[in-house]
């Protein structure tokens, strides 16, 4: 068995079309025309593709439920994890699972295993935490592991660079006969996956491969084998990088399905290929129709974008003679339109394996083995919960698809205009995907029968897998219940401290109490601070009224690779983006920005830098 997972590879980011018209026929687009993805092609020639499979918005989430048939809201890894310690967010729940899996956990690769499987784990991991049981592989059932740790990206793509970003920092490990070669991640990877593989056949142990690659997550280096494909495209560096990890990716597919081939094992060796989480092409806004169009949004945010990932189960070599797939058919070429789920992978394959999943268990996925012979699965659920009681590009949401409709519930937290977040400043949004699957058209004020049927469902099926919920201070917010006023507080900075067109200055919640200043003083100036890949964080300034803003002036502190945003929030309710510096890769300590934009508040977000603080030395008011 082969376990094909390809990190942030959403369902229009391959040459294989994912969506079909009312007759079920494959309708290609843009992007189908753009990316190059031939052995996906051979793959869904082969087998079956699905059109509608869904995984969690973010990678470690979705990995646990791989992992454990189990969805987010149950084992409660519901953000992906920061290897150095807890990212909750502001209202994020305190107790939710951030250390990941563990020794005791209950998963595919264990059960596998002691079913005399030989267990391989290849590429990507992100289990756990630094210094946690879940950031090795080796703790989870696997027999062996080559590059996985607790991070979620590598340093580097490139072995001149020893696949790490400077020095050792987000190194790859297990690669070390590589360092210093002009051998790319996947393909390192690659090798050492078919290495095993040879060795398992050798042996004569069936084996259970994750392939589990970094690609396409970035950083969005270009793959030097597949770069002239690209160079005339007309997209900008980072997009025609993109498409590279995505042909590298392919070629992968390929090689793999080639050395089963060699060794004879092609017909007896299943393929399930599929992505992560949605798309995290740098094609264009974060809840627009770019990355995964005709689909909206992208990885981390609630549309479907963030969340149909590509789905295909094929033999690696049909033989309709074989006891095998004769057990698990899957007609070639078939388009199965039903929903599938990340959280099928476990008990399908636990079926084929002849492996029985201890009863005390609870699974929340399917055996697809009926829809992968092309027919329905009468009996299951079509639904599907993403629950994300965190910060991130949306925020602070559940959704949840049930037959067709979707309702989306966010969280009453406060700011919840910030940049990475639902632009529109709504309790309810509901769509008719049979009717609108590309989301246009929010039908939450029209049908509000509906939004009532869906959020009793959805507030159902939270309770039925214990999930856990965002909170200001000791109260836990229900979907669907108003919070209570919140007691009188403290303003966060002390109006004397502030010039007289400031009323207020905010910066990252969980780091206030280590900010020597966090208030604008007499010179304007205020000031962040964050631990070291502790990111976003953000430094706001709230305007006593709304002023013509003509500038800004940001000092960070040191000269320092940086990637930040600056956004603005108009008398109109809404947020705009000033300055973009979300790919930066220059080194800057002091930057001035001019911009002409009516604002009552001033954002300053930054995604990742080395170290330090941030702060805002001039705020250019009517200049």
């Amino acid at each position: 068995m082969i376990l094909f997972l390809v990190d942030d590879m959403g369902l229009m980011d391959t040459s294989v079309s994912f969506v079909t018209d009312a007759e079920e026929t494959p309708v290609r687009h843009p992007l189908n025309d753009f990316y190059r993805t031939p052995n996906m092609e051979k793959l869904a020639a082969a087998g079956t593709r699905f059109t509608s499979f869904y995984a969690h918005s973010v990678c470690s989430p979705a990995r646990a439920s791989i992992m454990t048939g189990q969805n987010s809201a149950r084992h409660r890894t519901t953000t992906w994890i920061r290897p150095q310690g807890n990212n909750s967010g502001a209202f994020g729940p305190t107790d939710w699972c951030w250390t990941g899996l563990n020794k005791d956990s209950v998963t595919l690769p264990r059960l596998l295993k002691n079913a005399g499987y030989r267990t391989i784990h290849v590429g990507k991991a992100h289990f756990g935490p630094n210094e946690h049981e879940g950031a090795d592989p080796l703790n989870l059932g696997f027999d062996v592991n080559v590059g996985g740790f607790s991070a979620g990206q590598p340093g580097s793509y490139y072995a001149e660079k020893n696949y790490a970003r400077e020095g050792t920092t987000g190194q790859v490990p297990h690669l070390e006969k590589y360092h210093g070669s002009d051998v790319f991640l996947t393909e390192a990877l690659t090798l050492e996956a078919n290495r095993h593989i040879e060795e398992s056949v050798q042996e004569r142990k069936p084996f259970f491969l994750h392939m589990s690659h970094y690609a396409v997550h970035a950083p969005f280096e270009s793959d030097p084998r597949f770069a002239e494909n690209y160079a005339q495209s007309g997209e900008k560096k980072h997009a025609a990088a993109y498409a590279t990890l995505i042909e590298g990716m392919d070629k992968s597919l390929g090689d793999l399905v080639e050395k089963l081939n060699a060794l004879g094992v092609a017909d007896n060796t299943l393929i399930m290929f599929l992505g992560d989480n949605g798309s995290d092409a740098p094609l264009g806004p974060v809840h627009g129709y770019a990355s995964s169009a005709p689909f909206r949004g992208k990885k981390g945010t609630h549309f479907e974008g963030g969340m149909r990932v590509p789905f295909i189960a094929a033999w690696a070599k049909v033989n309709k003679t074989n006891a095998w797939q004769d057990k698990l058919s899957i007609p070639a070429g078939t388009i199965q339109p039903q929903i599938g789920t990340i959280l099928d992978i476990l008990p399908t394959l636990c079926n084929l394996a002849g492996v029985t999943v201890p009863d005390e268990m609870p699974i929340d996925g399917y055996d697809l083995t009926q829809q992968l012979a092309g027919k329905r699965h009468e009996t299951r659920r079509e639904d599907f919960l993403n629950h994300f009681p965190h910060e991130h590009r949306s925020s602070y949401y559940t959704s949840y698809v049930n037959a067709g409709w979707k309702l989306i519930y966010h969280y009453p937290v406060p700011d919840k205009g910030r940049r990475r977040q639902n632009p529109l400043p709504k309790t309810y949004e509901l769509f008719n995907l049979k009717d609108d699957p590309f989301e246009k058209n929010d039908l939450a004020d029209s049908h509000p029968e509906k939004v009532q049927t869906m959020l009793t469902a959805l507030r159902k099926d939270l309770a039925a897998k214990n999930a856990l919920y965002p909170a200001m201070g000791t109260q836990e917010l229900l979907p669907g219940e108003a919070p209570e006023p919140p007691a009188a507080q403290a303003p966060a900075a002390s109006s004397a401290t502030l010039p007289p067109f400031v009323k207020a200055v905010r910066a990252s919640s969980h780091e206030l109490g280590n900010l020597p200043v966090y208030a604008v003083d007499a010179d304007k100036t205020s000031r962040w601070a964050a631990r070291d890949g502790s990111f976003p964080q953000f430094l706001e300034i709230e305007l006593q009224a709304a002023q013509q803003a003509k500038g800004v002036t940001v000092s960070f502190r040191n000269k320092t690779m940086i990637r930040y945003t600056i956004d603005g929030f108009g008398p109109d309710g809404t947020w705009i983006t000033l300055v973009d510096q979300s790919e930066n890769k220059e080194k800057v300590q002091t930057v001035t920005h001019s911009f002409d934009a009516e604002l009552t508040k001033l954002k300053v977000t930054v995604l990742e830098a080395q170290t330090g603080w941030a702060t805002i030395t001039d705020l250019q008011i009517g200049k």
